[in-house]
């Protein structure tokens, strides 16, 4: 399962590396509260029966990690406290990708909105296979 986290929607995808199936999943709300938040997460990775949860981890354009990252951390590490494997990866430009896929659909830009934090979610899931070798 993948998260591209926001402070005000919560991007899921969830997938198989084979066969190499990515699907998102409505996004949730940020409750604002970040344990809450990873209890949530945790119940959904739990009723997804998923492996690992992979975060995406936002780098800022000077290479360095910004506050939002470390907030990404800290929801891996209370994910981990639940139990659950996690994985960071490199988020850069997936909500920029996500758009132009959804864009090239010929989606609204209202129905975009809704869809857009899953898509975005689903690439970072397409990049961790990718760095994992997961065919």
């Amino acid at each position: 399962m993948a998260v591209d986290f926001g402070s005000k929607r919560i991007g899921i995808a969830v997938g198989e590396s084979a066969p190499r199936v990515v699907s998102a999943r409505p996004f949730l709300t940020a409750s604002g509260t970040l344990r809450r938040d990873a209890e949530v997460l945790a119940e959904k990775a739990r009723g997804e029966a998923v492996e690992r949860v992979v975060l995406g981890i936002p780098i800022e354009p000077s290479g360095e990690e910004g506050r939002l990252a470390r907030v990404v951390r800290q929801l891996a590490a209370l994910l981990e406290e639940r139990g659950l494997k996690t994985a960071l990866v490199d988020e850069t430009l997936t909500s920029a990708e996500a758009e132009r896929a959804l864009m090239g659909a010929g989606l609204k830009a209202s129905v975009r909105k809704r869809y857009l934090d899953g898509e975005a979610a689903g690439r970072i899931l397409e990049r961790y296979f990718d760095e994992t070798n997961h065919a």
